[in-house]
């Protein structure tokens, strides 16, 4: 029973990884960027969205509908580590300065990106 509740207890302290991933177009290099504070269903969230055609962003799903999924690359870009201070704290405006940063990373490689939102 101890090893139970041990095992609970661990699983109840345990931190997905944050950070940011892209999706890219292989057709035209465009880029769909998004942060989220637990980056594998982050993901499955994104590419579920777009295999049933409810992805928010609808350029891109326009371009995964019309290309499918074999024309794109899913990846992590970065993570973000828990502050060890005060793993309990909002990271949301951490996790936007990362977006931040990669967006104008990857422009100054040339790459161009899906808008968000209108923005972009």
């Amino acid at each position: 029973m101890d090893r139970k509740r041990e095992l609970k207890e661990q699983y109840k302290q345990m931190k997905p990884a944050m950070g940011v991933f892209s999706i890219q177009s292989k057709v035209d290099g465009r880029c769909y960027l998004e942060e989220t504070v637990n980056l594998k269903s982050g993901i499955n969230r994104a590419v579920f969205q777009l295999n049933w055609g409810s992805h928010p962003n609808k350029e891109l799903q326009n371009d995964w509908k019309k290309h499918g999924e074999d024309s794109f690359i899913v990846e992590i870009l970065d993570e973000l580590a828990y502050s060890e201070a005060n793993p309990t704290a909002d990271y949301s405006d951490d996790l936007a300065e990362l977006v931040q940063i990669w967006r104008e990373k990857l422009r100054q490689d040339g790459t161009s990106f899906y808008s968000k939102n209108g923005e972009w």
